[in-house]
């Protein structure tokens, strides 16, 4: 019988010899990490542990700091016209150009008024028709009184008369209203602007036919001057807005391209919606802005910043040298001897740049910007640069707890 186990017997050596040498590399690699030695840094940017680790700082400054909230709005216009024919009739005149500003009354269009200027002159005839009965019948009536008094008709012939000059009064009043009608629609064969604005582009062309009740408009005019611009907040962001707004203060809007690189317009919050929308916990803003040079267009989705408190010589550091750990935010910060020394902060508000100390710090610290890969509480470390504070940009703002 062979043997069933002799294979088993010779790999048994070979993996014994590959675990040692696995453990001898280790061995090795452990001894030159931690070699005291003074080392360059490898290909990877970490240095070792002989001599000072090199770094960017920053100094703690203060400044003004502008806390703002940032959404993605909506421009609107502030009214929007849909212009129709209010009678029927054959265009026979247009008399604007696609994109033109225009002020309410504005002649734009001109309707066939020939077939209103027939009606009109039917409804005067028939008035003066009935106006010269009218006239006949009182003119009987006060004969018929003076025979009454007389005694030489009876008093039935004195009442029928007397109801016949109060049925031509009531044709007459119908007949003024006829008339009325007809000069109103006379008029409403010129179409004007019932509202200033800009035009859009024309819908109906010169010799069709336009009725009241077409879906299709003429023209729309849109009110871009003001304009205003419709947004939402999350309900935890509502009471930093509704403090200052209650108590009367103005606060600032800002309209930003989609890339928030060019400020199209600085405007000013107008109201807040009434109720919060329950499907998305946000509630609508509106803002105003007298758009003076038309770069906000209705219907143009842009970035909001809402300004809502300045925070007067607040102590402010670069967001790059905040840290987050279990224990919550902290800094590296270089003592005399360029040690580094690990210390909680309370941080408050951030723009993405720059972010706002409540408290750990004080003016002229200078903190670690770049290189904390390496350190721990007690590092030596060497500067090799000091980091740029950046402006303070006025820009959304999110607490750490948020980020």
């Amino acid at each position: 019988m062979p043997e069933t186990n002799a294979i088993p017997q010779a790999s048994k050596p070979s993996r014994q010899w590959l675990i040692g040498l696995l453990l001898l590399a280790a061995s090795i690699a452990l001894i030159w990490w931690f070699w005291p030695a003074e080392r360059q840094p490898l290909a990877g940017g970490r240095w070792g542990d002989g001599g000072p680790v090199p770094v960017r700082v920053a100094t703690v400054t203060r400044g003004d700091f502008p806390i703002e909230l940032k959404a993605l709005g909506t421009v609107t216009a502030y009214n929007t016209v849909h212009v129709r024919g209010r009678v029927d009739g054959e265009l026979v005149k247009l008399l604007f150009e696609d994109g033109q500003r225009v002020e309410a009354g504005d002649l734009l269009a001109v309707i066939d008024p020939r077939p209103y200027e027939v009606a009109l002159q039917q409804a005067l005839g028939v008035q003066q028709e009935n106006q010269a009965q009218l006239h006949n019948a009182e003119s009987d009536l006060a004969r018929y009184r003076g025979l009454y008094a007389e005694d030489s008709i009876a008093r039935q012939t004195l009442d029928t008369q007397q109801a016949l000059v109060n049925q031509y009064r009531g044709i007459l009043k119908s007949n003024q209203a006829a008339v009325a009608e007809a000069r109103l629609n006379l008029d409403f064969t010129q179409v004007r602007a019932p509202i200033g604005g800009r035009l859009g582009l024309r819908q109906v062309d010169l010799g069709n036919l336009v009725s009241s009740t077409d879906a299709l408009p003429l023209v729309v005019i849109t009110q871009t001057l003001p304009i205003s611009l419709m947004f939402t907040l999350p309900e935890a962001e509502l009471p930093a807005v509704l403090r200052p707004f209650r108590a009367g203060q103005t606060l600032r809007v800002e309209a930003w391209d989609r890339n928030e690189k060019l400020k199209l317009a600085e405007g000013r919050l107008d109201s807040l919606d009434n109720l919060i929308d329950t499907a998305t916990g946000t509630v609508k803003l509106k803002a105003r802005f007298e758009n003076a040079e038309e770069l906000l267009f209705p219907n143009q989705f842009v970035n909001v910043r809402l300004l809502v408190e300045t925070r007067e010589q607040a102590l402010l550091i670069p967001a790059a040298a905040l840290q987050f750990g279990a224990r919550g935010t902290f800094v590296y910060v270089i003592d005399g001897q360029d040690k580094v020394q690990l210390r909680a902060v309370v941080a408050g508000p951030s723009n993405g740049q720059m972010t706002l100390i409540e408290q750990g710090l004080e003016p002229g610290e200078r903190l670690v910007l770049e290189g904390t890969d390496r350190l721990r509480d007690g590092s030596l470390v060497e500067v090799v640069g000091d980091g740029q504070a950046p402006t303070v940009k006025q820009t959304s703002v999110r607490t750490p707890a948020d980020a």
